[in-house]
């Protein structure tokens, strides 16, 4: 198991390989590594309509990378497994909790 500067340290890197470049959109990326929430939002405006919304948002509890929300085409959990974290460490936390117990990955 990682230790959770290594677990911090990774999903840096993947948000900061997956967010997409500027255009009109801006992509911030946030990282709260005192509360361990890391997410990707866009910001701006396109066609005089604003803009606003988070489209990837992991955290971390309990030594586990919870995925409260993938609003990418990337499998998230894949690019992870990829970085050395195991699926017992990855938390579906977008499915209903009697759902997760069907994954391959952790419960909670």
């Amino acid at each position: 198991m990682d230790s959770i500067e290594n677990t911090r340290a990774k999903i840096k890197k993947l948000i900061q390989t997956i967010a997409p470049p500027a255009d009109e959109i801006e992509s911030q990326i946030i990282t709260d590594t005192e509360h361990d929430h890391y997410q990707i939002t866009q910001v701006g405006w396109k066609n005089k309509h604003r803009v606003y919304g988070c489209i990837l948002h992991l955290d971390i509890k309990d030594n586990k990378i919870w995925m409260q929300h993938n609003g990418t085409e990337i499998d998230i959990a894949q690019e992870l497994i990829q970085m050395g974290i195991s699926k017992e460490q990855i938390v579906l936390g977008f499915q209903s909790p009697y759902k997760r117990q069907y994954s391959e990955f952790a419960v909670a």
